[in-house]
């Protein structure tokens, strides 16, 4: 048996479904099954096709790690006591490698120590066996509505840095005053500029970064800010 259960190399650009037909769509989401026991790759597997889920499925981590990278909305279901590196260890390697991939740990020998630490260290379900048909759609359908809204927002951010950057530096050092509450005159006085200056500079400011209103633009700095914390 080898890493894919016949779904396909190990890349992303050449995936294939179970006749070796190419079967990618960018657009539909990917659910990738880490498992080393066959059964449970196959069962998960035919339980994703009901719901119609383009499914990639791994015998081990190591064959994952070294396949590739995923650009759309995706999670892992991934048995969490896997021979070589275990759960733990490829939550760390993925970490480390810059993936944000939401992860869904499933295991016969879990306890409350065990559920902790893989939810803190990120993990979005932790699901002891045996679970239900129901409790594992629902656990991946969850996980997939976190990363399409994840990438949507990555993607959103994107779009107001590209626009920040059109902003002159006097610009950007307006605007970053009228985000804080000061008014014209403030600003004026603290720039060294006059108050028709601040006014004009408001208006272009508006208009590069596509804002309807001060409270629009407020909302849109605040998210730059926490996308750079």
């Amino acid at each position: 048996m080898n890493a894919r259960d016949s779904c396909g190399s190990h890349t992303e650009s050449m995936p294939h479904d179970r006749s070796g037909h190419r079967a990618m769509n960018p657009v539909q989401p990917l659910v990738i099954i880490i498992d080393d026991d066959h059964s449970v790759r196959e069962a998960l597997h035919g339980l994703l096709e009901t719901i119609d889920l383009e499914v990639w499925l791994y015998a081990s981590p190591q064959e994952f790690l070294n396949g590739g990278h995923v650009d759309r909305p995706a999670c892992i279901v991934m048995d969490m006591r896997l021979p070589g590196l275990g759960g733990f260890d490829v939550q760390a390697e993925l970490a480390r490698q810059g993936s944000r991939l939401p992860i869904i740990f499933i295991t016969g020998y879990g306890d409350v120590r065990m559920s902790v630490r893989a939810m803190k260290a990120g993990a979005v379900e932790f699901l002891t066996k045996p679970f239900s048909d129901q409790e594992f759609l629902e656990a991946v359908q969850g996980a997939l509505r976190l990363d399409h809204d994840r990438r949507e927002q990555d993607a959103r951010v994107a779009a107001l840095r590209a626009l920040h950057a059109t902003l002159t530096v006097r610009e950007q050092q307006v605007m970053a005053l009228l985000v804080e509450g000061h008014v014209s005159k403030q600003i004026a006085a603290d720039v060294g500029i006059s108050e028709v200056t601040v006014r004009v500079h408001r208006g272009q400011i508006m208009q590069k970064m596509q804002a309807r209103s001060l409270a629009e633009l407020v909302r849109i700095a605040d998210l730059l800010q926490r996308a750079t914390t």
